[in-house]
């Protein structure tokens, strides 16, 4: 299971005009980024203040997170980033020291 950075923004031309309707499109975003927190797929989430773009972070294996980030699509993009744990930073040391 991977850990991953996920930068995320909303697509400006399909966010509606109207507060009410923006409300209501927001609403369901979250209703989904809270479905993800509840399966354990999203272990972080957040907007960040101002802009309509934020980020997440997501355990899983790579198919995991391909599959619940196409719920977001097409009103998301996406920019994802494996990230690498302590002990793994440590293994690399040892690689690198012979």
């Amino acid at each position: 299971m991977g850990k991953y950075l996920v930068l995320w923004e909303v697509d400006q031309a399909r966010i509606p005009i109207d507060p009410k309707e923006r409300s209501q499109g927001w609403g369901l975003l979250m209703a989904m980024v809270r479905q993800d927190m509840a399966k354990g797929l999203t272990k972080d989430w957040g907007l960040f203040v101002g802009e309509r773009n934020g980020y997440a972070i997501n355990e899983g294996t790579e198919l995991e997170v391909m599959n619940g980030l196409q719920q977001y699509v097409p009103f998301c993009s996406f920019t994802v980033h494996p990230v690498g744990t302590p002990d793994m930073t440590e293994e690399m040391i040892k690689a690198l020291s012979g």
